[in-house]
Parts: C-alpha cells; structure tokens; sequence
C-alpha cells in the first residue's frame, strides 16, 4: 500500500509519558494533539467611544462584539488582533497594551484581548460583520452583546479607563464562559 492509499487508524490511548487520552496512530505512532485555540481582540477606543461589531457570522449571528478571532499560523498575537480589526470592521488600529488572557476550557480557548486605539475614524463592516459602531459606554447594547469574555473586557477595560500602569486581568472570579469542566 502506498501513502496516497493507507488510511490511518486511529485508538484512542495514554500515549507515553503523557498524562491523557489523545488519538494515536495504530500504524506509526503517530500522536494527534488536539489543544486549545488561540483567539485575540481589542477594545479599540476611538475619541471616548469603543468599536463594536455586530456579527454576520455563527455563533451568535446579530449580537455585538469586539473585533477578535482566531490567530493564524505565522502571526503574532498583536499581528492577528491587528488584522481582525481590519478584517471585520476595515479598522487599521494600533495596539497600546495588553488588557486581558481569559481561559474559556469548555470551548477549548485562551482568548488574548489588548487595548488598542483607532487610527482613522474611517470604519465599515467587513465580511463577518453586519454593522460596525462606535460606542460611548451608555450606548453598549449590553443584553446583545455575543459572548460573556467580551463582557468581561468591557467591564474590566472600565475599571482602569484612564490608568497608565496595571497588571493584565485574567478571568473574573468564578468564570469561565459556561459551565466548569471541573
């Protein structure tokens, strides 16, 4: 048999030296790690107001949230957050700090969230988006808001809106986007 026709047969096992069941390759061995994706985002601030996106996409088609997606092969974390903005609202951003790393383990993320600022007041929705605003903070459609992590920042960013030096935050106490895996 040659490669282009063996299928490979997976069994699930504790491969050695290893501490889970992961599925390995019956034939060679083979162990296929399964871990969690990387998603990143910002809070881009635009004159007092926050760039909103209103989602064309699932999960959660039509509720509001911050520009963030998965990370690429090949990108930094800032690089991919950078590309987002632009991807979903056509917003070039400059990234200012690290806001947040939230840890959501029933959907398998570690969600990067950083500050950043608007460069050009020129923003339209993109292809995952249906509408993009800006936002003052009374006007954050909060019961339409698509995930609880976008919250999270949200709330947090208010906390120290104006504070030059604070550690990075991390999930609030007791959360972790649905219910605990533990």
């Amino acid at each position: 048999m040659n490669s282009k026709t063996q299928k490979a047969s997976f069994r699930r096992e504790i491969p050695a030296g290893d501490t889970h069941e992961r599925d390995v390759c019956a034939t060679c061995g083979f162990v296929d790690y399964v871990n969690p994706k990387i998603v990143t985002g910002s809070i881009v601030r635009h004159e007092g107001k926050i760039l909103l996106c209103r989602r064309a996409i699932e999960p959660r088609v039509g509720y509001w949230t911050l520009p963030a997606g998965f990370m690429e092969l090949g990108e930094t974390a800032e690089q991919a957050a950078m590309r987002e903005a632009l991807e979903e609202a056509n917003a070039r951003i400059a990234i200012d700090r690290l806001l947040a790393v939230y840890t959501i383990p029933r959907i398998a993320q570690v969600q990067i969230m950083y500050l950043a600022q608007l460069e050009s007041a020129a923003i339209s929705a993109g292809p995952e988006s249906l509408e993009v605003k800006l936002a003052g903070w009374s006007e954050i459609p909060w019961d339409e808001i698509a995930f609880p992590s976008v919250i999270w920042a949200l709330e947090q960013y208010r906390s120290v809106e104006g504070v030059v030096d604070f550690p990075p935050f991390s999930n609030p106490p007791g959360e972790y986007g649905g219910p605990q895996p533990y």
